[in-house]
């Protein structure tokens, strides 16, 4: 299993979209459509595609670092429902961390929309603890890079 990250294109962008998150999922990230839209106007959006070899198994959208807010910020990620539970996730978060820490990061940011089924094991796995902070309903969480 040789998971990258690449950039979302013309040639995939559609595929992109398609991707889909597991039945009771939908209200824990948005659609990769809105992620997309928000890419395109934001000046912090870094969209990337989550391959596994040739097969398109995710999502991800980082939020890069600005004077105004000078953090690494995983804003988005999701796993094709019949991709979850594959390491695919974990691959991705840690090839995010290793981008993060290459430009001279010291910290990587998530939140997630906590309750049952949420991605909260997911990110504790990863090291990720909760700051304290909540962005509307979203905890955010660090983990020290």
């Amino acid at each position: 299993m040789a998971v990258r990250l690449e950039l979302v294109t013309q040639d995939n962008v559609r595929e992109v979209i398609d991707l889909s998150v597991a039945p009771g999922q939908e209200e824990m990230v948005a659609p990769n459509a809105i992620s997309l839209a928000e890419a395109y106007v934001s000046t912090r959006a870094w969209p990337r595609a989550i391959l596994s070899d040739d097969d398109l198994v995710g999502f991800l959208m980082v939020a890069l670092p600005t004077e105004e807010h000078p953090v690494w910020y995983l804003w988005r990620m999701m796993i094709s429902a019949d991709h979850q539970r594959s390491g695919f996730g974990a691959a991705a978060v840690r090839l995010v961390m290793e981008e993060a820490r290459s430009s001279g990061a010291t910290d990587l940011y998530v939140s997630w929309v906590p309750g049952e089924g949420g991605p909260e094991p997911f990110y504790r796995g990863l090291g990720f603890e909760p700051t304290g902070e909540v962005h509307g309903i979203e905890v955010e969480g660090k983990v020290a890079l």
